[in-house]
């Protein structure tokens, strides 16, 4: 149970709600349909969960405003999926931070420049020439390497390392153990052997990117490898060198960008998508999970497959794979008329 108790009132002002039922209901967290007990608020947000909510033991619910009636009281609101986000902020246990100043066990070389109110945690390292914007927290065990910029009011969780050069612009969230410039996977076959290629460039992480935990984004063989502004990357994901990912696009898990592609505005990965080296993919493009992309995308197209086509083709093809049991079965008594057709023109 959370140290926080609000009464029903109270949380349809967060949420601009309007309340059916007692608004002196006491809520002490949230929690889904189906796991709520009493005390917890919960949200419905798509008509398949009603089954589930006629069985809920919430104390409240949030509701589209045109929602029927409900068996607990109900804040109704006009998108229970945004309102919800303001219900979590309010219940949200505090984060541990290292508190701001360098922590006795990091190590800040004396040519590293940090802002006002940067918080540095045990074991964490700031390279010569790095420079740490204001209100930035980097958590226990971080790498940042020489002459590195990172932005203000970003927050870098532990394990993370960020290499030379790089740039991180600012309100930057990177989770725990993710390498942004490494070398990229660049190498030249020749006289029997794999001849590495010097990655000379770096990485651009622009503002308001969010990065999962475990990824890798490569820097540049020369140039930059760039994340565009507001772009969110899931856990697992692979940018290999020299890739271009345009503003507000969402990476999902297990993503892998191969060298010298290009993203534009808004793109949208499934887990497991795979992008060939050197393709655009246009603003809005959108892919189903486990694609393999191995061409240009025009805008606005949603992909599918191994390769990747358009949806619309993908099912008609899907289509055509699940009457091909039937016409089977068609082909053999056609097969098997003809041989008699046949057998008694010869007689």
């Amino acid at each position: 149970m959370s140290d926080k108790t609000f009464s029903l009132a109270e949380i349809a002002k967060w949420v601009n709600g309007a309340v059916r039922g007692d608004a002196t209901v006491k809520i002490d967290s949230v929690c889904g349909i189906a796991e709520a007990r009493p005390g917890q608020i919960t949200w419905l947000a798509h008509e398949k969960y009603a089954r589930d909510l006629a069985r809920s033991q919430a104390s409240a619910v949030l509701v589209p405003e045109t929602y029927g009636p409900t068996p607990m009281p109900a804040v109704l609101v006009r998108n229970p999926e945004i309102a919800i986000i303001h219900v979590l902020e309010r219940f949200a246990p505090p984060v541990p931070r290292p508190a701001p100043g360098v922590h006795p066990r990091a190590v800040v070389d004396d040519r590293a420049q940090l802002g006002a109110n940067v918080a540095i945690g045990p074991g964490a390292v700031v390279s010569a020439g790095a420079t740490i914007g204001d209100n930035t927290v980097l958590h226990g065990n971080v790498f940042i390497g020489e002459d590195t910029v990172i932005g203000s009011d970003c927050e870098i969780w532990p394990g993370v390392v960020i290499r030379e050069r790089c740039i991180i612009g600012n309100r930057v969230i990177i989770h725990p153990n993710t390498t942004v410039g490494a070398d990229g996977f660049g190498y030249q076959y020749t006289e029997g052997r794999h001849v590495k290629i010097p990655q000379i460039g770096t990485v651009t992480i622009e503002d308001d990117v969010e990065i999962g935990a475990n990824c890798a984004i490569d820097r540049a063989k020369f140039g930059t490898t760039r994340v565009g502004r507001g772009t969110k990357i899931d856990n697992l994901v692979q940018v290999a060198h020299n890739v271009q990912i345009g503003p507000g696009c969402l990476l999902v898990a297990q993503c892998g960008i191969a060298g010298s592609a290009r993203l534009g505005r808004g793109v949208v990965l499934g887990g497991k998508v795979g992008v060939r080296d050197h393709i655009v993919l246009n603003d809005g493009v959108q892919s189903a999970a486990c694609a393999c992309i191995s061409k240009d995308v025009p805008a606005g197209t949603t992909v599918i497959g191994m390769p990747a086509v358009e949806q619309e083709q993908w099912l008609r093809e899907r289509g055509n794979i699940r009457r091909l049991h039937s016409l089977y079965e068609q082909v053999k008594v056609l097969t098997k008329r003809v041989e008699q057709l046949e057998a008694t023109a010869d007689h």
